[in-house]
């Protein structure tokens, strides 16, 4: 489409009345959004009227529900989706064990690593307040690709059903 000089005036027109790019590129036809925004820069149109939105700010809605630390527990399964089986998993979920805590490991004095001694085949899983003289990472030898030794990366990935069982637990 070319911009023929009828409507380069009729965008000039659409455009100080303050009209979208969208809205005069469908007033025109044949144009896209984006080819009216790049004539409007061409032009060196800036000056806009004023359009019709209020002048006032608007006010923001007030949320009528509790804050979400102030909920009740929800359910354990959301209702998104198809929800035919969910009594199912939620008994299923009900029905398994909780697994046990895992302790964290006494690293020995000469496993700890510092910043400045961890190797690329050390564990990088940090042990204390950094901000503290006392601050480490456990040191001990990683296990494949996994940034962590085994006990490490036991607690670091774990099954996303036993993250929902100990928050369950944890809240009720």
């Amino acid at each position: 489409m070319a911009w023929t000089d009828e409507r380069v005036e009729l965008l000039k027109k659409l455009w100080s009345e303050g009209l979208s790019a969208s809205q005069i590129a469908g007033r025109l036809g044949g144009v896209t959004r984006n080819a009216v925004i790049g004539k409007v820069h061409r032009l060196g149109l800036s000056g806009r009227a004023t359009n019709s939105r209020s002048s006032v700010p608007r006010q923001r809605r007030t949320h009528t529900h509790a804050p979400r630390q102030n909920r009740a527990p929800s359910i354990t399964f959301g209702t998104r989706g198809n929800v035919a089986l969910k009594p199912t998993f939620e008994e299923e979920f009900q029905a398994a064990p909780a697994p046990a805590p895992v302790e964290e490991l006494v690293i020995p004095l000469h496993e700890r690593a510092s910043i400045l001694t961890l190797k690329e085949s050390m564990c990088r899983w940090p042990i204390g307040d950094p901000t503290e003289e006392a601050f480490h990472f456990c040191g001990r030898k990683k296990t494949g690709a996994v940034p962590y030794c085994e006990h490490h990366a036991r607690m670091a990935y774990q099954p996303v059903q036993a993250r929902r069982r100990e928050k369950r637990s944890a809240s009720g």
